[in-house]
């Protein structure tokens, strides 16, 4: 694919993902997914500022995509978690107070966020953190991405629920299932090639 229209697409998808966050998930405090939950955890038991956590993480984590999911991957990834990040800290000093109420702004954020992840896993990248780990164990065993990423961030943040605060892990658990079914789906989409069935629409005509 043209790397420019590649670069849209996954932009595009990276600033889905961070407008559904900094709009409708983090005004209510719920995390997005593991990689954020490990820095509250962290944070809260060995008072690691939250920044040296998820960078270390990241960088981990990038080596290991570089590793089973080539540079190529690694670099788009980079690329999608700098677009997520420039679009959330574009948006939050914008936002006073959350648009709704925390269940339906719970819900539209999911969706959003499931959209962008889709975009991203679709083309071949994530937007880091346990993303990474699911796309590889996805690649390494034949499956969609959504699963691993669900019980993934589930377990970690369940973990981080049971130390920390269960309310708002309730929700980022609710994210996280509904995100990723969305996620699936898109991954899962068909796409038809308009040569190709023109090409079999001619040869039925024959």
């Amino acid at each position: 694919m043209n790397i420019l229209l590649k670069s849209c697409i996954l932009g595009i998808g990276a600033i889905v993902q961070g407008f559904a966050m900094a709009v409708f998930l983090f005004p209510h405090l719920i995390p997005s997914g593991g990689a954020a939950s490990v820095g509250v955890l962290f944070n809260h038991l060995l008072n690691v500022p939250f920044a040296i956590t998820l960078w270390v993480l990241n960088a981990c984590l990038l080596l290991a995509a570089t590793k089973w999911l080539g540079k190529s991957s690694a670099l788009w990834t980079m690329y999608c978690v700098t677009m997520t990040s420039a679009t959330v800290n574009l948006i939050m000093p914008s936002m006073i107070q959350p648009i709704s109420n925390v269940l339906i702004d719970l819900i539209i954020g999911s969706v959003f966020f499931g959209i962008g992840l889709g975009i991203l896993f679709r083309m071949g990248a994530s937007s880091g953190g346990m993303d990474i780990l699911a796309l590889i164990i996805a690649k390494s065993r034949g499956l969609t991405p959504g699963k691993p990423l669900f019980w993934i961030n589930g377990s970690i943040l369940l973990l981080t629920g049971i130390v920390v605060d269960w309310k708002i892990i309730v929700y980022a658990v609710v994210c996280q299932f509904i995100g990723t079914r969305i996620l699936d789906s898109i991954y899962k989409l068909k796409f038809i090639n308009r040569k190709s069935s023109m090409k079999e629409q001619r040869i039925s005509n024959i």
